[in-house]
Parts: C-alpha cells; structure tokens; sequence
C-alpha cells in the first residue's frame, strides 16, 4: 500500500497503517464506507463483495484505534455483526498497538431492534450498547437489560444522535467509528456530529443497489481532502467534514 496525498509514499507495515488513521486525543465522529465507481455501497445486499485485501486492513486499522462502533440495527443484522473479542484479529491488533483488546459495538435503534440470542449479546465481554429512545417498547428494552446489554435512551420519539455520543463520551467512548448504513450516516450529517468520512472507491461498476445516503441532505455537506492511499486501483480516502 502507499500514500498519494499528503506526503507520497509507501506504508510498508501495519504500524504505518495505523498511524495514517491514528487520531490526536478527543471527541472524534469518523464514518467508513467502501462504494464502488458508481456509488453502490453493497452487491447483493452486503458490503464484502466490494473489498479488497487493503479494505480490510484498512477496516481492522480504524476498529483498533477507535473506543467504540457505532452501526445502524440493519447493517448489524445484514453483515451479521459479532462482538470484537480479544482473539479476533481486530483484538490482536488492538493489543500490538498498546490498546485494551476488547471494544464495544453500539448498536443504534429506535425500536430497540436488538434480539438478547444476537451474537452481539450472548458473545460479547465488553457489554454490547443499544442506543434507543423513549418510544421503543419498554418491555424490550428490559428484556435486553437484563441480558447484559447496556442501554442508552437518548431522544424521546427518536434517537438523538448528539446525546447518544455524550453519554458514550461519559463512558470513555470518545473515538467512535460508525460503519453505516445510509440512514444512519444521513441523520448523522444532519445532526452536525460526523467530523471524518473514510470512503474505499473499489473499482467497480455495480449498476444499482443502495448508496451512501437514502435521500438528499437539506444542505449539502462539504469535505476536505485529508489522505489518499492506494493499493492494486483501490483508493482509501480520508475527508473532514467539520
């Protein structure tokens, strides 16, 4: 792999990587998506068949420097999430780079659209957060609770993103990375909380499928270029949005 922008140059190991994505200390919202040529973010309904092998070092890269991941219900459920545990190769990397092995999922969800059998529930060590609101069922979200699952109600007839990173923040979860979907990057935006989006372009054309947002933006959100990588025509780029 190697930089093109800024400062060109090859990242010879994992340790480079890491510090190509290495944040400075603080509150910090980053977004990761991959999409092909045409803007398609899944083929069949899932993200891997637009991978590659740095996109998924990249990936391992920004879960290991991160506190926390934040990710929609439905892309949970979709990618079939698992908790990030210590013998996983993000756990690994995790401890190579000096950080505690284990880190929460937060799931996000205004129902509290989270089964207690879920993987993310039954297999986690650091407890897995759900991020709800007060309109979701009560019941459920006892049900949860009692599971071990630690949640966070933040907004009464929806999710209120900003409080929802406060109250991670509160917890030491200060470096989050969200991995989608589009519904939740698109409240993330309007919110005004996302502050990087990490977008892989796979060179591929899909001809459909679902994008990086569902619908427009009532204003359009500008990014900086902040870094370019590439490896065999896949670019991993980095934009500030705030």
């Amino acid at each position: 792999m190697r930089r093109l922008f800024p400062d060109p140059g090859p990242l010879e190991d994992t340790a480079a990587l890491a510090d190509a994505y290495r944040l400075p200390a603080g509150r910090h919202l980053r977004v990761n998506f991959v999409a092909s040529l045409d803007g398609a973010i899944a083929v069949e309904g899932r993200s891997g068949g637009l991978g590659s092998d740095g996109d998924r070092r990249v990936f391992r890269v920004l879960r290991a420097v991160s506190d926390v991941v934040l990710v929609g219900a439905g892309t949970a459920a979709a990618e079939g999430y698992r908790p990030v545990s210590a013998d996983s190769a993000v756990g690994r990397l995790r401890a190579a780079l000096g950080r505690p092995p284990v880190a929460p999922v937060a799931v996000v969800s205004r129902r509290a659209s989270l089964d207690p059998a879920d993987q993310l529930v039954t297999g986690a060590v650091a407890p897995t957060i759900l991020v709800t609101c007060a309109a979701a069922d009560p019941g459920r979200r006892a049900a949860l609770s009692a599971a071990g699952v630690d949640v966070l109600v933040c907004g009464d007839d929806d999710v209120d993103l900003p409080a929802a990173l406060d109250q991670l923040a509160g917890r030491g979860l200060e470096q989050v990375l969200c991995e989608g979907g589009p519904a939740l990057f698109q409240a993330a935006l309007i919110a005004g909380v996302v502050d990087e989006l990490d977008l892989t372009v796979a060179p591929q054309l899909v001809g459909g499928g679902p994008g990086l947002l569902p619908a427009g933006l009532p204003v359009p959100a500008r990014g900086q270029l902040r870094q370019v990588l590439e490896e065999d025509g896949v670019l991993l780029t980095r934009y500030a949005l705030r």
